[in-house]
């Protein structure tokens, strides 16, 4: 951008759920990664205290803000509440990322500058200079797997589908009808992503590294990766229908 180019106004939404551990660590990671991005914690009720850590962080620190949510409801109801508080509060990009460094900070400013040329760039660990570290054999052919998956039913191109590293410009949420979106989890990746490509909008891979969580226990479990599998025959049959009509 030029010296005279109004600065873009981008928020980083961190879902958290017992993850005081990681929040300092991550919040000032992102906040040092790029001077461009607010930072909105989305805390559902955390039993650890992260969300009351939260609001200390949001004492001294302007540019992170948090929205506490009664109870846990899973990772794709906490982004849909805080994609609806980025459009109400006029955010043109909008970044979600895992809280637990799954998701390195250092990405962002490549990230920012893709989206100039992109609806929705996708932080990608199956094209050319992506990768994953720390998984097991299981794990890495459970991600594979599913990837292939859903990309084979849904015939799209988007290698990494389930990637929860992604940046919307805010046209895209709003149109993709956020109330309508059912998913959780795996899922709600993919129907994310799957929605933004049926309404024409351009999609760009970008290669990362995926880092296994350094503190604290994965939410994934098997029940998340049965939905995605049952989800992508739903969001199929959706598309066929629309293309009837």
């Amino acid at each position: 951008m030029s010296a005279t180019t109004p600065r873009r106004r981008v928020l980083v939404v961190l879902p958290t759920y017992n993850e005081r551990d990681n929040l300092v660590p991550i919040t000032n990671g992102i906040l040092g990664a790029t001077s461009d991005v607010d930072v909105l914690v989305v805390d559902d009720n955390s039993p650890d205290g992260t969300g009351r850590l939260a609001d200390e962080i949001t004492a001294r620190e302007q540019r992170v803000t948090v929205l506490h949510r009664a109870r846990k409801e899973g990772l794709g109801r906490a982004y849909l509440a805080a994609f609806a508080c980025a459009l109400s509060d006029g955010y043109e990009l909008v970044i979600e990322m895992d809280a637990d460094f799954s998701h390195d900070p250092k990405y962002l400013p490549e990230m920012l500058a893709r989206a100039e040329d992109a609806h929705l760039v996708v932080g990608s660990r199956y094209v050319a200079g992506g990768g994953s570290r720390g998984w097991g054999l299981g794990r890495r052919l459970l991600s594979h797997g599913a990837n292939l998956y859903a990309r084979t039913i849904l015939r799209v191109g988007v290698h990494d589908l389930t990637s929860g590293f992604k940046c919307f410009r805010r046209e895209v949420l709003e149109a993709i009808s956020l109330p309508t979106v059912a998913s959780a989890g795996y899922a709600f990746q993919i129907e994310l992503t799957f929605r933004a490509l049926r309404h024409g909008f351009k999609v760009s891979e970008m290669p990362i590294v995926f880092v296994d969580r350094r503190r604290g226990h994965s939410k994934m479990s098997w029940a998340v990766a049965l939905e995605a599998a049952t989800r992508v025959w739903s969001m199929r049959f959706s598309q066929s229908f629309y293309r009837r009509r």
